[in-house]
Protein backbone atom coordinates (compact mmCIF):
# COMPACT_ATOMS: atom_id res chain seq x y z
CA UNK A 1 0.00 0.00 0.00
CA UNK A 2 0.58 3.76 -0.07
CA UNK A 3 1.64 5.75 -3.08
CA UNK A 4 -0.16 7.99 -5.07
CA UNK A 5 -3.92 9.11 -4.11
CA UNK A 6 -6.57 7.52 -6.23
CA UNK A 7 -9.40 9.53 -7.01
CA UNK A 8 -13.06 7.66 -7.25
CA UNK A 9 -16.65 8.60 -7.83
CA UNK A 10 -18.72 8.52 -5.13
CA UNK A 11 -21.82 7.35 -6.78
CA UNK A 12 -20.51 5.52 -10.13
CA UNK A 13 -24.33 5.49 -10.88
CA UNK A 14 -25.00 9.26 -10.56
CA UNK A 15 -25.17 11.05 -6.91
CA UNK A 16 -28.90 11.74 -5.55
CA UNK A 17 -30.43 14.66 -6.45
CA UNK A 18 -27.91 15.05 -8.83
CA UNK A 19 -28.67 18.18 -11.19
CA UNK A 20 -26.49 17.23 -14.16
CA UNK A 21 -23.29 15.31 -14.59
CA UNK A 22 -20.82 17.95 -14.89
CA UNK A 23 -17.64 17.49 -12.55
CA UNK A 24 -19.28 19.75 -9.93
CA UNK A 25 -22.54 17.23 -9.71
CA UNK A 26 -20.01 13.78 -9.17
CA UNK A 27 -18.55 13.83 -5.28
CA UNK A 28 -15.56 12.16 -5.31
CA UNK A 29 -13.09 10.07 -2.59
CA UNK A 30 -9.57 10.46 -3.03
CA UNK A 31 -8.13 7.93 -1.15
CA UNK A 32 -4.36 8.13 0.58
CA UNK A 33 -3.17 4.89 2.36
CA UNK A 34 0.07 4.76 4.20
CA UNK A 35 3.26 2.90 3.77
CA UNK A 36 2.11 -0.81 4.43
CA UNK A 37 4.81 -1.11 7.04
CA UNK A 38 3.25 1.27 9.05
CA UNK A 39 -0.32 0.84 8.57
CA UNK A 40 -2.50 0.58 11.42
CA UNK A 41 -5.90 -0.26 10.11
CA UNK A 42 -7.51 2.66 11.06
CA UNK A 43 -8.85 4.52 8.47
CA UNK A 44 -10.49 8.24 8.58
CA UNK A 45 -12.47 10.40 5.85
CA UNK A 46 -11.66 13.87 5.75
CA UNK A 47 -13.92 16.90 5.32
CA UNK A 48 -12.15 20.34 4.93
CA UNK A 49 -13.43 23.29 5.53
CA UNK A 50 -15.09 26.07 3.32
CA UNK A 51 -18.00 27.38 4.65
CA UNK A 52 -20.21 25.22 2.18
CA UNK A 53 -19.10 27.19 -0.47
CA UNK A 54 -15.67 25.88 -1.18
CA UNK A 55 -13.39 23.56 -0.29
CA UNK A 56 -9.61 23.80 1.53
CA UNK A 57 -8.32 20.80 -0.02
CA UNK A 58 -5.15 22.04 0.64
CA UNK A 59 -4.05 22.88 4.30
CA UNK A 60 -7.81 21.07 5.34
CA UNK A 61 -7.21 18.08 2.79
CA UNK A 62 -4.03 16.79 1.37
CA UNK A 63 -1.88 18.04 3.78
CA UNK A 64 -4.06 16.27 6.78
CA UNK A 65 -4.02 13.26 4.62
CA UNK A 66 -0.27 13.24 4.65
CA UNK A 67 -0.16 13.71 8.48
CA UNK A 68 -2.30 10.51 9.06
CA UNK A 69 -0.29 8.87 6.62
CA UNK A 70 2.76 9.21 8.36
CA UNK A 71 1.67 7.71 11.71
CA UNK A 72 -0.18 4.72 9.88
CA UNK A 73 -3.57 6.15 9.25
CA UNK A 74 -5.72 5.75 5.84
CA UNK A 75 -7.18 8.64 4.64
CA UNK A 76 -10.03 9.37 2.27
CA UNK A 77 -10.43 12.99 1.66
CA UNK A 78 -14.29 13.80 1.01
CA UNK A 79 -14.97 16.38 -2.28
CA UNK A 80 -18.58 16.84 -1.15
CA UNK A 81 -21.11 18.89 -2.91
CA UNK A 82 -21.84 22.49 -1.36
CA UNK A 83 -23.13 25.58 -2.71
CA UNK A 84 -20.63 26.75 -4.56
CA UNK A 85 -21.23 23.87 -6.74
CA UNK A 86 -25.14 24.40 -6.82
CA UNK A 87 -26.12 22.29 -3.61
CA UNK A 88 -27.43 22.54 -0.12
CA UNK A 89 -28.61 19.91 2.31
CA UNK A 90 -28.72 17.11 2.34
CA UNK A 91 -26.33 16.54 -0.80
CA UNK A 92 -23.22 17.23 1.86
CA UNK A 93 -24.44 15.28 4.07
CA UNK A 94 -25.11 11.86 1.51
CA UNK A 95 -21.53 12.30 -0.17
CA UNK A 96 -19.93 12.51 4.11
CA UNK A 97 -22.27 8.89 4.81
CA UNK A 98 -21.39 7.33 1.43
CA UNK A 99 -17.68 8.13 2.36
CA UNK A 100 -17.71 6.32 5.41
CA UNK A 101 -19.91 3.61 3.77
CA UNK A 102 -17.37 3.21 1.58
CA UNK A 103 -14.53 2.61 3.31
CA UNK A 104 -16.59 0.13 5.59
CA UNK A 105 -17.77 -1.81 2.74
CA UNK A 106 -14.52 -1.76 1.15
CA UNK A 107 -12.08 -2.14 3.92
CA UNK A 108 -10.24 -5.56 3.16
CA UNK A 109 -9.70 -4.23 -0.15
CA UNK A 110 -7.95 -0.90 1.47
CA UNK A 111 -6.19 -2.86 4.88
CA UNK A 112 -8.97 -1.24 6.92
CA UNK A 113 -10.65 -2.24 10.00
CA UNK A 114 -14.17 -1.55 9.53
CA UNK A 115 -14.74 -0.76 13.28
CA UNK A 116 -12.13 1.36 12.91
CA UNK A 117 -13.27 4.22 10.51
CA UNK A 118 -13.49 7.92 11.75
CA UNK A 119 -14.73 10.91 10.56
CA UNK A 120 -12.48 14.76 10.75
CA UNK A 121 -13.57 17.67 9.89
CA UNK A 122 -12.21 21.48 9.81
CA UNK A 123 -14.35 24.44 9.99
CA UNK A 124 -17.84 23.65 7.93
CA UNK A 125 -16.09 20.20 7.35
CA UNK A 126 -16.10 19.69 11.04
CA UNK A 127 -20.19 20.59 10.87
CA UNK A 128 -20.69 18.35 8.58
CA UNK A 129 -18.36 15.53 10.18
CA UNK A 130 -20.41 16.42 13.43
CA UNK A 131 -23.65 15.90 11.07
CA UNK A 132 -22.15 12.74 10.35
CA UNK A 133 -21.53 11.55 13.78
CA UNK A 134 -24.93 12.68 14.74
CA UNK A 135 -27.23 11.68 11.82
CA UNK A 136 -26.57 7.95 11.10
CA UNK A 137 -28.19 4.91 10.52
CA UNK A 138 -27.15 0.82 10.24
CA UNK A 139 -27.55 0.18 6.60
CA UNK A 140 -30.09 -1.10 4.30
CA UNK A 141 -29.81 -4.39 4.78
CA UNK A 142 -32.46 -5.59 1.59
CA UNK A 143 -30.24 -2.82 -0.84
CA UNK A 144 -28.94 -3.69 -4.18
CA UNK A 145 -25.89 -1.42 -3.47
CA UNK A 146 -23.58 -3.38 -1.49
CA UNK A 147 -22.29 -0.05 -0.24
CA UNK A 148 -25.76 0.97 1.40
CA UNK A 149 -25.61 -2.05 3.12
CA UNK A 150 -23.17 -1.18 5.61
CA UNK A 151 -23.22 1.57 8.79
CA UNK A 152 -22.41 5.56 7.85
CA UNK A 153 -21.50 5.86 11.27
CA UNK A 154 -18.11 6.59 11.89
CA UNK A 155 -16.56 4.78 15.15
CA UNK A 156 -14.81 7.98 16.18
CA UNK A 157 -14.71 11.77 15.55
CA UNK A 158 -12.19 14.48 15.25
CA UNK A 159 -13.67 18.06 15.24
CA UNK A 160 -11.33 21.06 14.07
CA UNK A 161 -12.20 24.79 14.50
CA UNK A 162 -15.95 23.33 14.10
CA UNK A 163 -18.82 24.51 13.09
CA UNK A 164 -21.64 23.14 15.25
CA UNK A 165 -24.63 25.09 16.60
CA UNK A 166 -26.72 26.32 14.17
CA UNK A 167 -29.68 29.15 14.94
CA UNK A 168 -27.54 30.52 18.03
CA UNK A 169 -25.47 33.98 18.78
CA UNK A 170 -22.29 32.19 18.02
CA UNK A 171 -23.58 30.27 14.74
CA UNK A 172 -21.52 31.01 11.06
CA UNK A 173 -23.65 32.29 9.39
CA UNK A 174 -22.36 32.07 6.03
CA UNK A 175 -22.31 28.23 6.60
CA UNK A 176 -25.77 28.22 7.81
CA UNK A 177 -27.00 30.18 4.94
CA UNK A 178 -25.15 28.33 1.98
CA UNK A 179 -25.98 24.77 3.72
CA UNK A 180 -29.69 25.90 4.61
CA UNK A 181 -30.58 29.06 2.81
CA UNK A 182 -32.12 32.38 3.83
CA UNK A 183 -35.03 31.29 5.52
CA UNK A 184 -34.84 27.58 6.93
CA UNK A 185 -36.99 25.90 8.34
CA UNK A 186 -36.81 26.04 12.29
CA UNK A 187 -37.01 22.52 12.34
CA UNK A 188 -34.62 21.63 10.15
CA UNK A 189 -31.99 23.99 11.77
CA UNK A 190 -32.83 22.65 15.19
CA UNK A 191 -32.43 19.23 13.80
CA UNK A 192 -28.82 20.31 12.44
CA UNK A 193 -27.97 22.13 15.43
CA UNK A 194 -25.47 19.26 16.60
CA UNK A 195 -24.49 19.97 19.89
CA UNK A 196 -28.55 19.27 20.31
CA UNK A 197 -28.32 16.15 18.62
CA UNK A 198 -25.61 14.11 20.62
CA UNK A 199 -26.74 10.82 22.18
CA UNK A 200 -25.08 7.83 23.98
CA UNK A 201 -25.11 6.37 20.64
CA UNK A 202 -22.23 9.59 18.96
CA UNK A 203 -19.11 7.99 19.05
CA UNK A 204 -15.84 9.49 20.92
CA UNK A 205 -14.83 12.58 19.47
CA UNK A 206 -11.67 14.85 19.86
CA UNK A 207 -12.24 18.65 19.41
CA UNK A 208 -9.76 21.52 19.08
CA UNK A 209 -10.38 25.42 18.96
CA UNK A 210 -8.36 28.44 19.28
CA UNK A 211 -10.02 31.24 21.71
CA UNK A 212 -8.37 33.90 18.98
CA UNK A 213 -11.12 32.41 16.85
CA UNK A 214 -13.06 35.30 15.03
CA UNK A 215 -14.22 33.09 12.16
CA UNK A 216 -15.84 30.20 13.95
CA UNK A 217 -16.34 31.15 17.95
CA UNK A 218 -15.19 28.74 20.52
CA UNK A 219 -18.76 28.14 22.16
CA UNK A 220 -19.08 26.33 18.94
CA UNK A 221 -16.80 23.36 20.23
CA UNK A 222 -17.17 23.92 24.07
CA UNK A 223 -21.45 23.31 23.74
CA UNK A 224 -20.24 19.67 21.84
CA UNK A 225 -18.03 18.72 24.29
CA UNK A 226 -20.69 19.53 27.36
CA UNK A 227 -23.10 17.83 25.01
CA UNK A 228 -21.03 14.71 24.86
CA UNK A 229 -20.15 14.92 28.73
CA UNK A 230 -23.70 15.23 29.40
CA UNK A 231 -24.47 12.13 27.29
CA UNK A 232 -21.62 9.75 28.62
CA UNK A 233 -19.76 9.75 25.41
CA UNK A 234 -15.81 10.12 25.80
CA UNK A 235 -14.15 13.56 24.47
CA UNK A 236 -11.51 15.66 24.86
CA UNK A 237 -11.43 18.82 24.39
CA UNK A 238 -8.29 21.38 23.45
CA UNK A 239 -8.93 25.46 23.43
CA UNK A 240 -5.85 27.06 22.63
CA UNK A 241 -5.09 30.59 23.07
CA UNK A 242 -3.15 31.72 20.00
CA UNK A 243 -4.14 31.29 16.20
CA UNK A 244 -7.08 32.29 13.90
CA UNK A 245 -9.45 30.63 12.03
CA UNK A 246 -8.63 27.95 9.35
CA UNK A 247 -5.07 26.91 11.34
CA UNK A 248 -5.03 23.76 9.66
CA UNK A 249 -2.13 22.06 11.03
CA UNK A 250 -0.94 25.13 12.61
CA UNK A 251 2.58 24.50 12.43
CA UNK A 252 4.05 27.72 13.24
CA UNK A 253 1.58 28.76 15.95
CA UNK A 254 3.00 28.32 19.42
CA UNK A 255 1.08 25.98 21.56
CA UNK A 256 -1.54 25.54 18.80
CA UNK A 257 0.90 23.06 16.94
CA UNK A 258 0.67 20.81 19.75
CA UNK A 259 -2.92 19.96 18.51
CA UNK A 260 -1.63 17.29 15.99
CA UNK A 261 0.67 14.83 18.56
CA UNK A 262 -2.81 15.53 21.10
CA UNK A 263 -4.83 13.93 18.47
CA UNK A 264 -2.68 11.03 17.33
CA UNK A 265 -2.20 10.45 21.40
CA UNK A 266 -5.80 10.40 22.41
CA UNK A 267 -6.37 8.33 19.32
CA UNK A 268 -3.88 5.58 20.44
CA UNK A 269 -5.41 5.83 24.37
CA UNK A 270 -8.63 4.70 22.48
CA UNK A 271 -7.06 1.62 21.27
CA UNK A 272 -7.73 3.12 17.59
CA UNK A 273 -4.38 2.64 16.36
CA UNK A 274 -3.19 -0.41 18.06
CA UNK A 275 -2.47 -3.04 15.64
CA UNK A 276 -4.08 -6.46 16.07
CA UNK A 277 -1.79 -9.38 17.24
Amino acid sequence: MGGEPTTELLWPGGAPGAVGEEGKDQPTLIGCLPEAEKTTGAAIVICPGGGYGHLAMGHEGHDIAQWLNSFGVAAFICDYRHRGKGYGHPAPLQDAQRAIRTVRARSAQWGVDPAKIGILGFSAGGHLASTAATHHDAGQAEATDPIERVSCRPDFAVLCYAVIALGEPHTHRGSQKNLLGDNPDPALVEHLSNEKQVTPQTPPTFLWHTAEDRGVLPENSLAFYRALLQAGVPGELHVYEKGPHGAGLAKTIPGTSDWPLRCEQWLRTRGILAKEP
